[in-house]
């Protein structure tokens, strides 16, 4: 069976806080709502974005998140 490459599109997190998201993908909905796969990075933020980066609210406030550093 053929699997489907799933072209990563731009998120932003909050305040010009950009990921390259993965996952949810509308044509594979066996995840779940609440799985996401980022990638982020590299990236270097201006010092005045430092302090004022921030991830926007979430409806599934509650929910513990788990990152996986690969590299860096």
């Amino acid at each position: 069976m053929l699997k489907p490459v799933i072209d990563a599109r731009k998120a932003d997190l909050g305040r010009g806080f950009e990921v390259r998201r993965i996952l949810p993908f509308r044509k594979r909905r066996m995840v779940g709502a609440f799985v996401f796969l980022n990638h982020a990075g590299p990236v270097e933020l201006p010092r005045d974005l430092l302090r004022r980066a921030d991830v926007w609210p979430h409806p599934h406030i509650g929910l513990s998140a788990v990152s996986y550093l690969f590299g860096g």
